[in-house]
């Protein structure tokens, strides 16, 4: 569970301790570095933190699938975080402030963590990944990945030491 009442926060803290789950529609169609399908898991603790005010200190975990930058194979990467957040009631000081999440709810009473996770895991996900630290790629000429062996394609050559190729040639 991720959505927590004020109330019972202004007597005492809560333990969080869930999974967003990838499929949660929390994310946007363009939010591309979504998690893999076992979600985020999410824990830590919700408190109050003054009048209209509420913190959140936990961990976020999970893993994230993306292509390869080089090869384009699926490449996946662990992703944990360190979560600091506060939300707080609109009208206040804090209205214009990024790293403060407003309260959202129904009836106003209820915390939602869900788009505070999802925007802290958009910055912590790495925006490209690699297979391997050394992978080869594709080739540029005829698309082949390099990772299985090498393609057949011509050496490249640079138009612009062709005369010296030429004078060198002539020299033997």
């Amino acid at each position: 569970m991720l959505s927590f009442d004020i109330r019972s926060l202004d007597r005492e803290a809560a333990t969080v301790d869930a999974v967003l789950p990838a499929t949660d529609d929390v994310w946007m169609a363009e939010d591309i570095l979504r998690p893999a399908l076992e979600g985020i898991r999410v824990t830590g603790r919700l408190s109050a933190a003054g009048s209209g005010r509420y913190y959140f200190s936990g961990h976020l975990s999970g893993e994230t699938q993306q292509e390869c930058r080089r090869c384009l194979t699926p490449a996946q990467s662990p992703v944990v975080a360190e979560v600091h957040v506060l939300f707080a009631e609109p009208g206040g000081e804090d209205d214009d402030d990024p790293d403060v999440f407003p309260l959202e709810g129904a009836q106003g009473d209820v915390i939602d963590l869900r788009p505070a996770v999802r925007e802290q895991w958009l910055l912590e996900v790495p925006p490209f990944l690699e297979c391997r630290p050394d992978c080869k790629g594709l080739c540029k000429r005829c698309g082949a990945d390099l990772n299985a062996g090498d393609c057949g394609c011509a050496p490249e050559t640079d138009a612009r030491w062709e005369a010296l190729r030429k004078l060198r040639n002539d020299a033997q």
